[in-house]
């Protein structure tokens, strides 16, 4: 099976990519780095962590990557991102075209793929507006009611899962000096983890608490010293709690070393799949060893409360329920080695791909 993987990065990893990958002069070389880098390697298909000659993976958004393999496949350096894709499908001889980046490559691109593509997948967790997803074979996704709603839109939707990275086996085997982790986005839109926030950001006088925030540009502007001076602003500026032990966001393996120094990795949902829960960072908290405290809700297989990892009800529950596993940590250790070894057995990548292939198989 000759597969081909897009997928996109977020505006806040560019930078930090451009800096890993400033010495790469070749579409390989810097895909190479990215890869190394883990920035969302639970998505990636086996082939592709395994570096198969059958399988070709892409950043379709990454300008500087898909200009380098234009200009050394002779196109011109106006060549759009849809074209430029287009011919790494048709140069691969692509069979099974999977995209973690429909948003962006929807229905209409779709349309145009080459005759040698014979089945198309796409990952969407996530509400999409008025996304048009219905010339793909089907939409993957871990979020019931999410894929509910692209049935609703006509699109065939199927269950599917993350994988843990192998990888995270090499970390989280030591003494982890951080008591509360968060990584995460903030802006206004994230209202109900905001809050959760405050709340757990008043730890940090007694335990060692760690935010490392991807604040929106609205944010950031409100915090400025010229947004101080503007009207309108206030809403978007981080509670002070907050602010005071913010950091900036991490990612790949720099994120996996922090995980792996936490005794506990704070989650909060924004309320995007209803009661759904199982979000990548479940997966990525689980997988390097910190135990998972998270809001209530409908967890996947092996996230269960109680047995392998927390979880809290309102807001205001969150701290309470950080301190007493904190109390108890001995006890709670155990209840994350647990869920580290769950997520082991069950979501593995050779587990991921024998279902991806049987989807495929099944359209």
């Amino acid at each position: 099976m000759r597969v081909f993987q897009n997928s996109g990065i977020y505006a806040s990893y560019l930078p930090y990519l451009n800096q890993l990958a400033k010495s790469a002069r070749s579409f390989e070389e810097r895909r190479d780095v990215f890869l190394a880098d883990r920035f969302g390697a639970l998505h990636f298909l086996k082939p592709v962590i395994d570096g198969e000659n059958t399988a070709f993976f892409t950043n379709g958004d990454d300008e500087v990557m898909q200009r380098l393999w234009a200009r050394e496949n002779g196109l011109a350096s106006n060549t759009s991102f849809e074209d430029i894709l287009l011919a790494q499908i048709e140069q691969h001889r692509t069979e099974v075209f999977y995209n973690l980046d429909p948003v962006r490559f929807p229905s209409t691109f779709v349309r145009k793929l080459p005759g040698c593509v014979r089945t198309t997948l796409c990952w969407r967790a996530a509400p999409s507006g008025s996304a048009d997803l219905t010339a793909y074979g089907a939409v993957l996704g871990n979020f019931p009611s999410i894929l509910a709603a692209w049935r609703n839109k006509g699109c065939r939707a199927e269950l599917f899962f993350p994988a843990l990275d192998p990888v995270m086996s090499e970390y989280g085997h030591g003494e982890r000096p951080i008591d509360v982790l968060f990584v995460g986005g903030y802006s206004r839109h994230h209202s109900a983890r905001a809050k959760t926030l405050e709340q757990v950001a008043a730890l940090s006088s007694a335990y060692e608490v760690a935010f490392h925030l991807d604040s929106s540009r609205l944010t950031r502007l409100a915090e400025s010293k010229l947004g101080r001076l503007l009207p309108g602003l206030g809403k978007h500026r981080r509670p002070p709690a907050v602010a005071m032990i913010a950091r900036p966001p991490v990612f790949g393996r720099r994120f996996y070393e922090l995980l792996g120094a936490s005794k506990i990795a704070l989650n909060g949902a924004i309320d995007m799949a209803g009661t759904d829960r199982g979000n990548m960072r479940c997966f990525e908290a689980m997988g390097c060893g910190a135990l998972l405290v998270s809001d209530d809700g409908n967890y996947p297989p092996g996230m269960t409360p109680g047995v392998t990892i927390e979880t809290y009800g309102a807001a205001e529950l969150a701290a309470p329920t950080i301190s007493q596993a904190l109390a108890n940590w001995p006890r709670l250790a155990e209840i994350a080695a647990h869920g580290r070894d769950e997520l082991n057995r069950t979501y593995t990548k050779p587990r991921q791909w024998r279902d991806f292939v049987d989807l495929v198989g099944s359209i």
